[in-house]
């Protein structure tokens, strides 16, 4: 067992992103929209239109990180703001996001394990996922890493006539 860890973690590898690395992080997050299961943008957007929201990351409070597995791009994981205001410095939003081919292969999971000791490094006291609630899988992965829910807005996101919940799952780090 122990030598299967460790191989899992050579296996799955964070590196922080840089500003070359934008482009597959748009081609992820692309990726992920037909499906309408984690985001809510309906259309395609720019690599230019993310790049503000690229340039607010950074290593010491709001990391974006690249995510290999076996050396190869999986995909990207974010600590975002949560709600723009000092008084919630020690909250931050989790994205996850994972390229369709390499999902199922326990990356999310890995991801989420990840995020813990980092947010703690940065005194980040809660980790948030913002998930629809049709997303099964999304809401599974988070509850199975002691993730609970914290509220349900209901129908909020008008998915080209179709309604749907957001579910804010919430974790308190010690």
């Amino acid at each position: 067992m122990q030598k299967q860890q460790v191989e899992d973690i050579k296996m799955i590898q964070f590196i922080l992103a840089t500003p070359a690395d934008l482009e597959k992080i748009v081609g992820t997050y692309n990726a992920s929209i037909p499906g309408r299961l984690a985001t809510a943008d309906l259309t395609e957007v720019s690599v230019k239109s993310k790049q503000k929201w690229f340039n607010d990351h950074n290593e010491a409070k709001r990391p974006l990180w690249i995510i290999t597995y076996n050396k190869e791009y999986a995909g990207w994981m974010s600590f975002s703001s949560f709600y723009g205001r000092p008084a919630y410095d020690a909250t931050v939003e989790v994205s996850i996001y994972i390229e369709p081919n390499m999902q199922g292969k326990g990356i999310g999971k890995k991801a989420l394990k990840y995020a813990e000791p980092e947010a703690k490094k940065r005194d980040i006291k809660t980790l948030l996922g913002f998930i629809f609630g049709h997303n099964e899988p999304s809401l599974n992965l988070f509850y199975k890493q002691g993730y609970a829910k914290w509220a349900q807005l209901p129908e909020i996101a008008n998915m080209e006539g179709v309604l749907r919940d957001l579910i804010i799952l919430g974790k308190k780090l010690d």
